[in-house]
């Protein structure tokens, strides 16, 4: 199959292959849409399946942020990269220095920062070679993830306003699926503001930590989708809200951290049906997007973090319109988010 003929291919500008024997290197580069500025979008590391399985993953993501930034207010296009490989193995300061050649050679039309299996340490080495790089400690706004992580808790107010009618999230059952960076930030917010905490990781370990740190519940990893709660906050891979979790979940609400949380876009639609209320992904967790977006030498991080909780009105906006068409959440979103941003013109009507 070729990248034009892929499903997750939506009219991108760019999709460039890198690879550099001498290192390792094996990334894709996707440029979604510039029409509001150069694109600005998180570096993943995973250990794809295959190519056809990275590539279906960038083309998705980096649409996902020509989505986030447009809603989000921010003068950005959408892009993303993947790089192929196990975070746990195959880093090397080569390889992110290999890195930041490749988004240098695009000349500043694609910024890269942070996502899963990517460090703000590892940004800064792709920086070696690259000045477009975003989230650095050095000069930036730092690790996006406690951004992120307050946007979703904004989120998860305004769901639970809409949906529950509550003001507050005092003894609201919040089933957070996964306990990294932004996990576990997340449930500290959670936390604080009253909410019974649920947390589950493939790392054991790891959520019993924050389990311990914010009095919360710990959950088998295989059953916190199907958890007893109020809201689901899936916060790990994207693809969860598939036909079979679909089918498990018992909560009103899904509002969570994770890139492309549906499965297939008829999932939203599904949600739906069946009378939950989801919180795009690309609206909830733009928070991380938005501090790097005040970075620089006046970075003033209550501005941005205030910039950041706006995420709450947005949400409800879109709850609203949703409601008044009578289309799922994720359609209205789509519609939203479209009236801000520019689609590019196919080849014939651009030559006509």
């Amino acid at each position: 199959m070729s990248v034009f003929d892929n499903p997750a291919f939506d009219a991108h500008e760019e999709v460039v292959f890198s690879c550099d024997a001498d290192s390792g290197l094996k990334a894709i580069i996707a440029i979604h849409n510039t029409s509001r500025g150069p694109a600005l979008g998180g570096c993943r590391m995973w250990n794809y399946a295959d190519e056809s399985a990275a590539l279906a993953d960038v083309l998705r993501l980096s649409r996902g942020m020509t989505y986030k930034s447009a809603l989000a207010g921010l003068p950005y296009g959408g892009g993303k990269s993947v790089i192929i490989g196990d975070p746990a193995r195959d880093k090397s300061p080569a390889l992110f220095r290999a890195m930041g050649r490749a988004v240098q050679v695009l000349g500043g039309s694609y910024t890269v920062a942070e996502d899963v299996g990517i460090s703000v340490e590892d940004v800064e080495e792709m920086g070696r070679e690259t000045r477009h790089v975003a989230g650095v400690s050095s000069g930036g706004a730092g690790d996006p993830s406690p951004a992120t992580a307050y946007g979703v808790y904004m989120g998860i107010r305004a769901a639970v306003a809409h949906k529950l009618g509550r003001d507050d999230l005092r003894g609201v059952t919040v089933a957070v699926q996964g306990a990294g960076h932004v996990g576990a930030h997340l449930c500290r917010y959670l936390a604080h503001d009253g909410a019974d905490v649920l947390i589950a990781d493939i790392d054991n370990d790891r959520a019993k930590r924050v389990a311990h740190d914010v009095d919360a519940r710990l959950v088998d990893v295989d059953d916190i989708v199907a958890a007893q709660a109020d809201v689901f906050a899936p916060c790990a891979l994207g693809g969860i809200i598939d036909d079979r979790n679909l089918a498990r979940l018992r909560a009103g609400i899904v509002a969570g951290s994770a890139n492309n949380q549906l499965a297939e876009p008829r999932h939203g639609q599904a949600l739906k049906d069946r009378g939950i209320l989801y919180a795009p992904d690309y609206v909830i967790n733009a928070g991380g997007i938005i501090n790097i977006s005040h970075e620089g030498p006046d970075y003033d991080k209550s501005k941005a973090f205030g910039h950041v909780g706006r995420i709450h009105d947005t949400l409800l906006e879109i709850f609203r319109r949703a409601d008044r068409a009578g289309v799922s959440t994720a359609e209205a979103a789509d519609r939203l988010a479209e009236e801000r941003f520019t689609h590019p013109r196919p080849a014939a009507a651009a030559a006509a």
